[in-house]
């Protein structure tokens, strides 16, 4: 489990680095070329990891359903979807977004036993968790706006005028 909790810490922390990379370099080179950039660049990565890693048994896709393959595309989408809203929300508020979308989905189709998974009980704890989530999303969102910690305080103003 200590594995797990830490691996899921790590994805966290890469995701909001990547997101923060991906949302910079669609302000140079604009939304298609950064989506192409980020999953060209994954695919690299992962193809010669795999290959080093897994040898010939990277192409050996038995189990393989016909609809997993969309995966690469739902990418696609993740990557624009996120890449906007980060431009148009600023990082921590889109993230918080998409954390919460993330949550509510994967308990809807775990409930629902969706897309082949086993069918896990919905409990009132679980929407009660996920309300909790989305209102202390609202409160971030609604909590104010933080005085700018840059002002310049009447002395250092007249410091830095040379009195």
């Amino acid at each position: 489990m200590i594995t797990g909790l830490v691996l899921a810490l790590i994805a966290g922390s890469l995701v909001g680095i990547q997101n923060i990379f991906n949302s910079r370099a669609n302000e140079g080179i604009g939304t298609w070329t950064t989506t192409v950039i980020v999953l060209g660049m994954g695919f690299l990565a992962s193809f010669t990891i795999g290959l080093a890693v897994e040898g010939k048994q990277l192409f050996d896709l038995p189990n393989m359903k016909t609809w997993y393959w969309f995966s690469g595309i739902i990418g696609v989408g993740v990557v624009l979807s996120v890449v906007q809203g980060v431009k148009r929300l600023g990082p921590t508020f889109a993230i918080s977004i998409v954390m919460a979308s993330q949550i509510s989905f994967a308990l809807l189709f775990d409930s629902l036993g969706l897309l082949g998974l086993d069918k896990v009980p919905f409990t009132g704890k679980q929407a009660i968790g996920v309300l909790i989530i989305v209102g202390g999303i609202i409160v971030f969102k609604t909590g104010g706006k933080r005085s700018d910690a840059r002002k310049v305080v009447p002395s250092q103003q007249a410091a830095s005028k040379g009195v």
